[in-house]
């Protein structure tokens, strides 16, 4: 692949489907880490951690969401990071789906020791 073929494989505004996708799982894996940090950060009783930790079993499942859409862009993008496939953000979207997992678990285990 030679650098002329990257500088013209997207533009910086053309929205592709795999720009789309990892734009779609960075989201979902944000909302899993915000959810999952409410969770954390508030006492019982509140979106977090009331009524069995529905915060974060919310954040789980953001979460992973994200993690499997990003997975799927990776898996389907058929360049490297800069094409305008979506690559890099993907692998974003997997490391915020990855830290939104770990706090809706973390809120989880302190939901169920607490309660």
């Amino acid at each position: 692949m030679s650098i002329g073929h990257l500088l013209t494989a997207a533009s910086v505004y053309t929205m592709s489907s795999g720009r789309l996708g990892a734009i779609v799982a960075a989201l979902v894996g944000l909302t899993g880490v915000v959810i999952g940090g409410l969770a954390l950060a508030r006492p019982a009783g509140r979106i977090g951690t009331g009524n069995g930790g529905r915060g974060a079993i919310v954040a789980l499942v953001a979460g992973l969401i994200g993690m499997a859409l990003g997975g799927l862009v990776v898996a389907t993008s058929d360049a490297g990071i800069g094409t305008g496939n979506g690559r890099g953000g993907a692998i974003v979207a997997l490391v915020v789906g990855l830290i939104g997992v770990v706090l809706g678990g973390l809120a989880l285990a302190r939901s169920r020791r607490t309660g």
